[in-house]
């Protein structure tokens, strides 16, 4: 009997009509699959029904890398690795369809990092399923003046259109974990101002959301070298919070501190 490692952050999907749901968000026959974390292999199985070309797994856990290859043969191909230690732009040739019941303690990094190594011009998949905890999900979908709204919202809606599919409760998983759960389905924006690093949206997001309470004025000049310019340009009082400012002024902000840099 496989026993889920707390430190891996596992629990795993058993609610067979949940995993259905799961799979039915998107047409997944003849497409090309990969699955984050897949676990036992309940909701592979119900891919595998809906006839896809191919599917490929990513799994850290060595014994339920076993449990899988003895229960899946020759069905899956398996990567016995870290998902954060992966180039995922190079895992397939093909475009993919992912799909992750995440590990919750390394969710928000997995996102992140998929979002700021996205090329500018072509994108490994055509949409992504994911669950979050619900907690991680609302600051995902969260909007501006909101008390969720922060780095996170910032980040996911530069790249990625975002839908929140449903929510899940506790007692579908195995062990059943503390808080509810979300599903988020993410599909790539075709319009969206490009940057040249990404990190520098990071950077500055970070640096407002610091502390969120507080006014801007401070992150601002000192990311701008106390040059008030650009934020009478752009019409922004200094006075306001991190939380008042839309999406589209994080990234035009980011796109101005690159200007200022080169």
């Amino acid at each position: 009997m496989i026993r889920p490692k707390k430190s891996l952050g596992q629990n795993f999907l058993i609610d067979q009509n949940v995993i259905n749901k799961i799979v039915s968000i998107v047409n997944i026959k003849d497409k090309n699959i990969l699955e984050i974390g897949p676990g036992t292999g309940n909701l592979t199985l119900e891919i595998l029904k809906r006839k896809p070309k191919k599917i490929i797994l990513i799994e850290k856990d060595n014994n339920l890398v076993d449990l899988l290859q003895n229960r899946f043969d020759k069905n899956v191909k398996i990567i016995n690795e870290d998902v954060l230690k992966i180039n995922e732009c190079l895992l397939d040739d093909q475009i993919l369809t992912v799909f992750g019941n995440l590990p919750y303690n390394i969710s928000t990094e997995i996102l992140s990092k998929w979002i700021l190594n996205l090329s500018q011009n072509k994108i490994w998949f055509n949409c992504l399923v994911l669950m979050f905890q619900k907690e991680v999900a609302d600051r995902i979908i969260s909007k501006f003046n909101t008390k969720d709204y922060g780095r996170l919202s910032i980040l996911a809606n530069w790249r990625l259109n975002i839908k929140k599919i449903f929510d899940i409760q506790p007692s579908c998983f195995q062990p059943q974990p503390k808080i509810q759960s979300s599903v988020l389905l993410f599909e790539p924006r075709k319009n969206f101002l490009k940057f040249k690093n990404p990190k520098n949206l990071e950077k500055i997001t970070r640096a407002f959301f610091m502390h969120r309470r507080k006014m801007i004025k401070k992150p601002y000049y000192h990311l701008f070298n106390n040059n008030g310019n650009i934020a009478s340009q752009m019409g922004i009082n200094l006075n306001l919070r991190p939380q008042n400012l839309d999406f589209d002024t994080y990234y035009e902000l980011t796109k101005q501190y690159e200007c200022s840099r080169s």
